[in-house]
């Protein structure tokens, strides 16, 4: 088969479409496959709709200030996020499973950012905020994933209760 510029554009063409309909299937970082949000922890809730709000300080001594946490399922918390130390903390919401996939990519790329409802990144002195619906009941864990920051002790949980 003989290749012309025009053949070997088409088949990039259909490459790149094939790929693309991968893409789409995998859905969101956060949960994918178009459930509307909905994770094994919860989803993105709307801040009108926050029953309450619960402020969480993050400190140099890696500790969340308070670690653990208690909530109903079903209910949508706005969490206030307060980085009260000198140097930079986050808070990730997930499953321990997740948290400690997430660590090890932030071991090999230490200065990701993050664009994800459930999770906020924090300068030094600066404050964030996570709107949640947590919709099972069970366990949610949170953890700083910086490096050597979930190491050292810097995590939480938060235990939500049946209906």
């Amino acid at each position: 088969m003989k290749f012309t510029r025009s053949t070997i554009s088409q088949l990039f063409a259909m490459a790149a479409l094939a790929t693309s309909g991968v893409a789409f299937a995998s859905g969101t970082h956060a949960g994918g496959h178009g459930d509307g949000g909905e994770t094994a922890i919860g989803k993105p809730g709307v801040a009108a709709k926050a029953g309450r709000i619960i402020t969480i300080e993050m400190s140099d001594n890696m500790r969340y200030t308070p670690s653990n946490i208690q909530v109903k399922q079903g209910e949508t918390v706005r969490f206030v996020v307060k980085n009260v130390g000198q140097v930079k903390h986050e808070l990730s919401l997930g499953t321990e499973k997740e948290l400690l996939e997430h660590l090890e990519q932030m071991k090999k790329f230490p200065d990701m950012e993050h664009d994800e409802p459930g999770k906020v990144t924090l300068q030094p002195g600066k404050q964030g905020e996570i709107v949640w619906q947590f919709t099972k009941a069970g366990g949610v864990n949170f953890a700083c994933l910086m490096p050597g920051h979930y190491e050292a002790g810097m995590k939480g949980a938060i235990k939500v209760g049946r209906k």
